[in-house]
């Protein structure tokens, strides 16, 4: 059965915690963890590359030349592709890199990952986290609590104002602060 330390607010041992072994006990699935990050990385990015084919760029509207008799290689535009300032041939287009993932496999993957950390040692779990609203604070919390590496992810049962506002400004927060139903949603 796997079993967490429950640390108090100044980071001594306050206890431990035993997890459910059908849900965090098993077997890494790394294929779906791959599958899910492969997913998240292509979600983020933008999509908003563009290039100007021949027909966008703008003039080349007239022959630059007559057909035939000037001894030089016929040509029908300017902004053809060989042409500096033509356009590019097969050019990049906007789209959406978005991938598809079933809900409760991203669920399942969500349990991967933590069951992972919990296999690496690497999940804590903090009986109360208040704060004051002052970031300063924070940090210097999670630094006697030894969170203060990246990366982290602080998941909360009751996500309060003060403790919104002091994760704010918080530079490995990158949005990693996150209510618990928020979390399990996903």
């Amino acid at each position: 059965m796997p079993t967490v330390q429950v640390l108090d607010a100044t980071g001594k041992q306050a206890g431990t915690l035993e997890l459910r072994p059908d849900v965090f006990g098993g077997e890494v699935k790394v294929p779906l963890l791959h599958q899910a990050v492969v997913r998240e990385l292509a979600d983020r990015r933008a999509g908003t590359h563009d290039t100007k084919g021949r027909s966008e760029v703008s003039g080349g509207g007239k022959k630059p030349w007559k057909q035939k008799g000037t001894g030089r290689a016929r040509q029908g535009s300017i902004r053809a592709t060989q042409w500096k300032g033509g356009g590019k041939p097969f050019g990049p287009t906007p789209r959406s890199y978005d991938k598809a993932m079933p809900r409760e496999m991203r669920r399942e993957a969500l349990r991967e990952a933590v069951g992972a950390a919990i296999a690496d040692g690497r999940l804590r779990v903090v009986e109360s986290l208040a704060s004051d609203g002052k970031t300063k604070a924070l940090v210097a919390n999670l630094e006697q609590l030894g969170l203060q590496e990246l990366p982290t992810v602080v998941v909360v049962a009751t996500l309060g104002e003060p403790l919104r506002r002091a994760a704010h400004n918080v530079p490995w927060e990158r949005g990693a602060l996150k209510a618990l139903e928020e979390a399990l949603a996903s």
